[in-house]
This record gives structure tokens, C-alpha cells and sequence, in this order.
């Protein structure tokens, strides 16, 4: 058992590997036998991964025509950055009471290199580090691990590995530090309301912008609105 839970491990990274390097692509199936083949391993941990991912939203099942990566609607990305939004937003502000100046300290530190990334030609290859590095200390004062868990879910998970050749280019490198210093200054208020607004409107932001690379529910060119 222990095996094959490491292979469905393999499995899972390399499905979520080949996604962020756009080897597979929204709408593409999922062949079991020729990912089995490439990572030399049987069938059943493929199985077991793909399951994994279906319970995370990344692949779908469509009876009698297999497993797919899932392709998102322009509705199904605003309603997951705005769930995802208000999620961070009510952890966050539940939790500032135990932010100390060390985390702080940390927080600017994130947003200081942000902005010194923002001036570099390459700084797209860095922002989406530095970002998730910016949310992960947000999310280590939160105690309630479900809404960590739904959180990352819809806008670090879903939306983020299967968008992610869009979301580099969201927004322009100085915005993003603007963007997250802005997040930061709220946080300095330690004011609830302040804060779990200010997050809430930085995600539906990313939503409405992400949502036009979105598919529309009818559209033929779509594989899975087919």
C-alpha cells in the first residue's frame, strides 16, 4: 500500500508538473496507459491519482469519454476567486490579534523584494513565488484548517495551476508589489473590517480579470462543452 500511495504521488506531481508547463491543457485528456507507460508504473496508482485530482477539481470525469483537465467557465473563475477571497479574507482577520512584528517584518520583506523583482525583465519568473510566499505567511495565523484548505483550494489550487500561463501576466510586475503593499498596510491597521475587505477586493479583482480567459458553457471550441 505504502508503494502504491507513493506512485499515485508521483502520478499527481507530474499531471500538476505538465499542466505548469502547458504539456496539458484545459480541455486535453488524460491517458491513463500513456501516463502509466512514461513513469514506468502500472495502472492502478494512475487511477488512484486521477481520483485524487478529481476530488481537487483539476480533472473531470465525462462518462463513456474519459478523464480530462478541467476547463473552467468564465463564471466558474469569478465565483472562485471571489469564494477564495472571502475565505483568506475572514481568516486573516480572525486571526491578526496574533500577528507579531516578526510576521510583519517577514510581510515586508516578501513586498520589499516584490518591488525590487518588479524593476528586472524577469520578474514575471518571480512574482508567482513570491506571492505564494506572501499568502503562506496570511494563512500560518489561521488556525481553522478548512478554511485554509477551501481557500487554496479555489485560488492557489484550481484556478492558479490551471490558469497559470495567464495569471504570470495578470498584471504587470509593479502592480503586483503595489497590489500586495496595499494588503500589507491594511494588515498594519489591525482592523478586521479594513483587512478582510481589502483582501476580499484584491481577489475579486483577480477574478474579474482572470475570468475572460475562461471558457463560455457553450462554447464548440471547447472539449468539454462539446
Amino acid at each position: 500500500m505504502q508503494e502504491i500511495k507513493t506512485y499515485s504521488e508521483q502520478v499527481t506531481e507530474y499531471i500538476k508538473r505538465s499542466i505548469l508547463e502547458g504539456s496539458l491543457n484545459p480541455g486535453d485528456k488524460v491517458n491513463e496507459v500513456h501516463v502509466a507507460a512514461t513513469l514506468s508504473i502500472s495502472r492502478a496508482p494512475v487511477r488512484e491519482a486521477l481520483q485524487m485530482l478529481t476530488r481537487e477539481g483539476l480533472i473531470v470525469s465525462i462518462p463513456q469519454k474519459g478523464k480530462f483537465i478541467n476547463c473552467l467557465t468564465k463564471k466558474q473563475i469569478s465565483e472562485s476567486y471571489f469564494t477564495g477571497g472571502v475565505l483568506e479574507g475572514a481568516g486573516v482577520a480572525a486571526s491578526i490579534d496574533t500577528f507579531t512584528d516578526a510576521d510583519f517584518d517577514v510581510l515586508q520583506s516578501v513586498v520589499d523584494r516584490m518591488e525590487v523583482m518588479a524593476s528586472l525583465e524577469t520578474a514575471a519568473d518571480y512574482m508567482p513565488s513570491l506571492d505564494d510566499q506572501f499568502h503562506g505567511v496570511l494563512f500560518s495565523k489561521t488556525d481553522n484548517t478548512l478554511v485554509v484548505e477551501l481557500s487554496r483550494r479555489y485560488c492557489h489550487g484550481l484556478s492558479k495551476f490551471l490558469l497559470f500561463r495567464y495569471w504570470r501576466n495578470l498584471f504587470s510586475p509593479r502592480t503586483v508589489w503595489d497590489r500586495h503593499k496595499k494588503i500589507l498596510e491594511a494588515l498594519r491597521t489591525r482592523d478586521a473590517m479594513v483587512i478582510e475587505q481589502t483582501i476580499r477586493d484584491h481577489y475579486i479583482e483577480s477574478g474579474q480579470r482572470m475570468s475572460k480567459f475562461g471558457c463560455e458553457q457553450d462554447n464548440p471550441l471547447c472539449r468539454l462543452c462539446r
